[in-house]
């Protein structure tokens, strides 16, 4: 049975059962559908085997030899991760076009009795979705975007008002970096395809009636860029800011940045190409306070000659309209938790229009 979706929704909406993913190991790495299980019909190495015999030596051949190695592994899936399912499962497999992994995967599993269906023309097809949401249509969703100073908690913010019942779109979470200089984060960044495939879920999960709260940021974060449609949108947002004293933007970052700080050795390096924006004896100094373990006053010192006057540059170009200001004294979990409440109380109580930015005067909201 051939699941023919129209639209990007058709595929995140499917109703199936479970979706399955027969391409090789590292297509599934790269990226795949939202919720997408690996059982692969051919590894990476079979794959390039199966595909150097199709070229050098005999198509025949080369579909025979995969033949059976698609089979072998087939049988393998059936007897190990798919044995509990019982008669009514109903699964939906794809492979990179729709074709001859799929294709045979999912005819074995509806011979078994299961109703499974293959999407006509495979990731492909997907991908091809996801790129015309992200590249080529306007977002639909009202975005307010949340400004601030770096240090300031806005990412730690988010969770806060989501459970406040604000629409959030954490784009540092997705991209799994802080979006920073010092932002790396353990295991690294997905792939661009990975962040497109987690974005366009999360966008799909929010209400474009309804506005969405979502982190000033550059057009990059880490090695990712921002789709054309999504910065397009944030481009002409509102915003609303939050402001806090350095001190205590110095604080939390010395504990919002603790595994970047305990390693001084790599902190250097990171710190290394500002030497030819910043200059080698602010540098220098830098490195002196890593090497006194002095990281609140290091802290304190980036914030002050290197994120806040980056940060008023991009203001200065961008030109954003503020809503409202959200002053605090302090960034610990009880000052985050009275910031939380005054942000989603102001937000729920403010209609929130596309010309908002236009028309909204800038209030100090306490």
């Amino acid at each position: 049975m051939m699941y023919r979706a129209k639209s990007l929704d058709d595929l995140l909406n499917h109703g199936f059962d479970s979706v399955i993913d027969v391409r090789s190991p590292s297509e599934f790495a790269e990226d795949h559908l939202p919720g997408a299980i690996s059982l692969p019909v051919l590894d990476d190495a079979e794959r390039a085997r199966v595909g150097t015999i199709y070229k050098q030596e005999s198509p025949f051949k080369a579909r025979k030899i995969g033949a059976a190695l698609v089979f072998r592994n087939a049988a393998l899936h059936i007897e190990g991760p798919l044995a509990q399912h019982e008669g009514g499962w109903r699964p939906l497999v794809y492979c990179w076009r729709g074709g001859q992994r799929s294709g045979t995967f999912g005819w074995l599993l509806r011979e078994i009795g299961w109703r499974a269906g293959v999407i006509e023309g495979g990731y492909r097809s997907y991908r091809r979705a996801v790129t015309a949401a992200l590249y080529q249509t306007p977002l639909s969703h009202r975005l307010v975007q949340l400004g601030g100073y770096t240090g300031t908690a806005k990412t730690e913010l988010l969770p806060l008002l989501a459970r406040r019942g604000v629409q959030v779109l954490d784009l540092e979470g997705l991209a799994r970096h802080r979006g920073s200089l010092l932002g790396q984060m353990p295991g690294g960044q997905p792939s661009q395809k990975g962040f497109e495939t987690a974005l366009v879920a999360a966008l799909h999960r929010l209400d474009p009636a309804r506005p969405v709260l979502v982190e000033a940021e550059s057009s990059k974060i880490g090695d990712l860029n921002l789709p054309p449609s999504l910065w397009e949108a944030m481009k002409a947002a509102p915003w609303i800011e939050v402001a806090a004293p350095v001190a205590a933007r110095a604080r939390y970052l010395a504990e919002a940045y603790d595994d970047i700080l305990s390693d001084g050795a790599r902190l250097k390096t990171l710190l290394h190409p500002l030497r030819f924006h910043r200059g080698h004896a602010l540098v220098d100094r830098w490195e002196g306070l890593i090497d006194a373990g002095e990281r609140t006053a290091l802290c304190r010192s980036l914030a002050e000659d290197h994120y806040d006057p980056a940060y008023d540059k991009s203001c200065r170009a961008v030109s954003p309209q503020v809503l409202a200001r959200f002053p605090t004294e302090a960034l610990d979990a009880t000052a985050l938790e009275a910031l939380a409440d005054r942000i989603a109380g102001f937000l729920q109580t403010t209609s929130i229009r596309p010309d908002a930015a236009v028309t909204s005067p800038i209030s100090s909201a306490r």
